[in-house]
């Protein structure tokens, strides 16, 4: 969603679905990985859907796996909590996007790390 209101709007979805997930799911799930950001939020013009992009960090690449997994299949349970809290008339219908931004940016130090200690 462009404009100011969609990004404002982006940004409060951002933050309220970071919060129920570090909160109410986790205390659901407590299996769940450490390190669960939500990176970025895209809202549809009509408000119908949202794609919450969503980064898991954990060392096992299975509980990673897991806990999006969870994410997704609770999807309705964190609509519900975000109609509790927004004031919107309706909240979208929630897409949750595996964002491997965290990885990527780990490999990337990695290799950076390689080439210089290959120099020295």
């Amino acid at each position: 969603m462009k404009g100011i209101r969609g990004e404002r709007l982006a940004g409060e979805f951002q933050k309220e679905i970071s919060s129920v997930i570090s909160g109410k799911l986790r205390s659901k799930f407590p299996e769940l990985s450490a390190i669960i950001s939500v990176t970025a939020a895209d809202i549809a013009p009509d408000l119908k859907t949202a794609k919450i992009y969503v980064s898991v960090y954990d060392p096992d690449k299975e509980k990673a796996k897991n806990s999006f997994a969870t994410i997704k299949d609770n999807a309705g349970f964190i609509r519900h909590e975000l109609a509790a809290v927004m004031r919107i008339r309706t909240v979208p219908e929630l897409r949750f996007i595996l964002d491997g931004s965290m990885e990527y940016g780990e490999k990337i130090d990695k290799i950076l790390s390689d080439i210089g200690t290959d120099n020295e």
